[in-house]
């Protein structure tokens, strides 16, 4: 196979992409979906972390608190009230500042702080409070504080707004209609255009069609991705991770579609095909719509592999080393996919040198 061929069929579908509708809705409709979602469920970009603070000995730390941008900072007079209202996820954490820790810190004291993290809250609003906290510490002792803050989870931890949970519906959307619809399509498109037999008489082979059409998708997925990612402020801490489970996803996606392209025989079949196949793809999003169903239903999805380890790290702070099974499984699932690739475009290389 000639990678330049490749590239070549590449350059050609960039250059002529523009022109398609399917192109077209793979660039704007995940951007409306966002939209159209966080309007509807919450805000577009994420609100400022929410701190209550009981502050019994009016420390220069709630002052400074109170200066940081990214943080609502509500001063409490009791401490019950505080862990009520935590639990009850009016404040992201609340923090006890006892009488004389400004002393303590500068004295060098050993100092134990309280801070009460909601169960509701987000991984990285909890990584915003606990750092800018103990930046402020640092700020007050003089150097690196000598205290201890005991981070308490109060309240339920199992449930997720509804604006997260819909996120790997967007991100389902970006990457299957790119990886998986655009191939497809641009192969039927150039079967009944009689485009692809133009093609072929060039020194161009089928082999290297799929792998240019397939790069396509590839490429628009992990792009789309990433924007539908950034426009929900949902990379966290991992983005490189989420990077590679991107691409895993673009490659599943752009093969299948390969499969489908080479299979479908006009555009009828191919929305027939992909309309009666959308649960295998949708599936695992539902699972996290409703977190009450068995979530080990959503395992048998091969999409569930790419999308449920970007949820996990977007949404509840995972790192890439808790989805090196996933991981594994993606890279398994793409392997096992060459072949039928490779299969059906023989098929309908057999099948257009037949009707010549």
């Amino acid at each position: 196979m000639n990678l330049r061929q490749a590239g070549n069929v590449l350059a050609k579908d960039l250059r002529l992409g523009p022109r398609s509708p399917v192109f077209l809705w793979v660039l704007a409709l995940p951007i409306v979906f966002t939209f159209l979602i966080t309007a509807v469920f919450g805000d577009l970009f994420a609100p400022p972390a929410r701190l209550a603070v009981v502050d019994e000995g009016s420390s220069r730390i709630t002052a400074a608190l109170q200066q940081v941008d990214g943080i609502e900072v509500t001063v409490l007079d009791d401490s019950d009230a505080m862990t009520a209202a935590v639990e009850a996820h009016d404040y992201d954490a609340g923090l006890l500042l006892p009488a004389g820790t400004d002393e303590a810190l500068a004295s060098g004291q050993q100092t134990e702080l309280e801070l009460l993290v909601s169960g509701q809250s987000l991984a990285s609003t909890r990584l915003v409070i606990g750092v800018t906290t103990l930046d402020e510490l640092r700020a007050v002792a003089g150097s690196s504080p000598p205290v201890e803050v005991v981070v308490t989870t109060v309240g339920d931890q199992g449930w997720v707004p509804v604006e997260d949970r819909l996120l790997p519906f967007i991100v389902m959307y970006a990457v299957v209609i790119a990886g998986l619809f655009l191939p497809a399509s641009s192969m039927v498109e150039e079967r009944e255009r009689r485009t692809l037999d133009a093609l072929l008489i060039t020194p161009v082979r089928m082999s290297e069609v799929l792998v240019g059409k397939g790069a396509l998708g590839v490429i628009l997925a992990v792009m789309m991705g990433w924007v539908t990612l950034a426009l929900n402020g949902a990379f966290g801490s991992q983005p490189l991770a989420m990077t590679l489970f991107l691409l895993l996803g673009g490659v599943m996606m752009a093969e299948l579609g390969l499969v489908v392209g080479s299979w479908a025989k006009d555009s009828n079949t191919l929305f027939t095909t992909v309309k009666g196949g959308a649960l295998l793809v949708v599936a695992p999003v539902l699972f996290t719509l409703f977190p009450g169903l068995p979530q080990w239903i959503a395992q048998l999805f091969p999409t569930y592999y790419f999308l449920q380890p970007i949820y996990d790290m977007a949404v509840t702070g995972t790192t890439f080393s808790d989805h090196l099974v996933d991981l594994a499984a993606c890279v398994a699932i793409c392997l096992a996919l060459i072949p039928a690739v490779s299969a059906m475009g023989r098929r309908l290389e057999q099948q257009m040198a037949a009707t010549v």
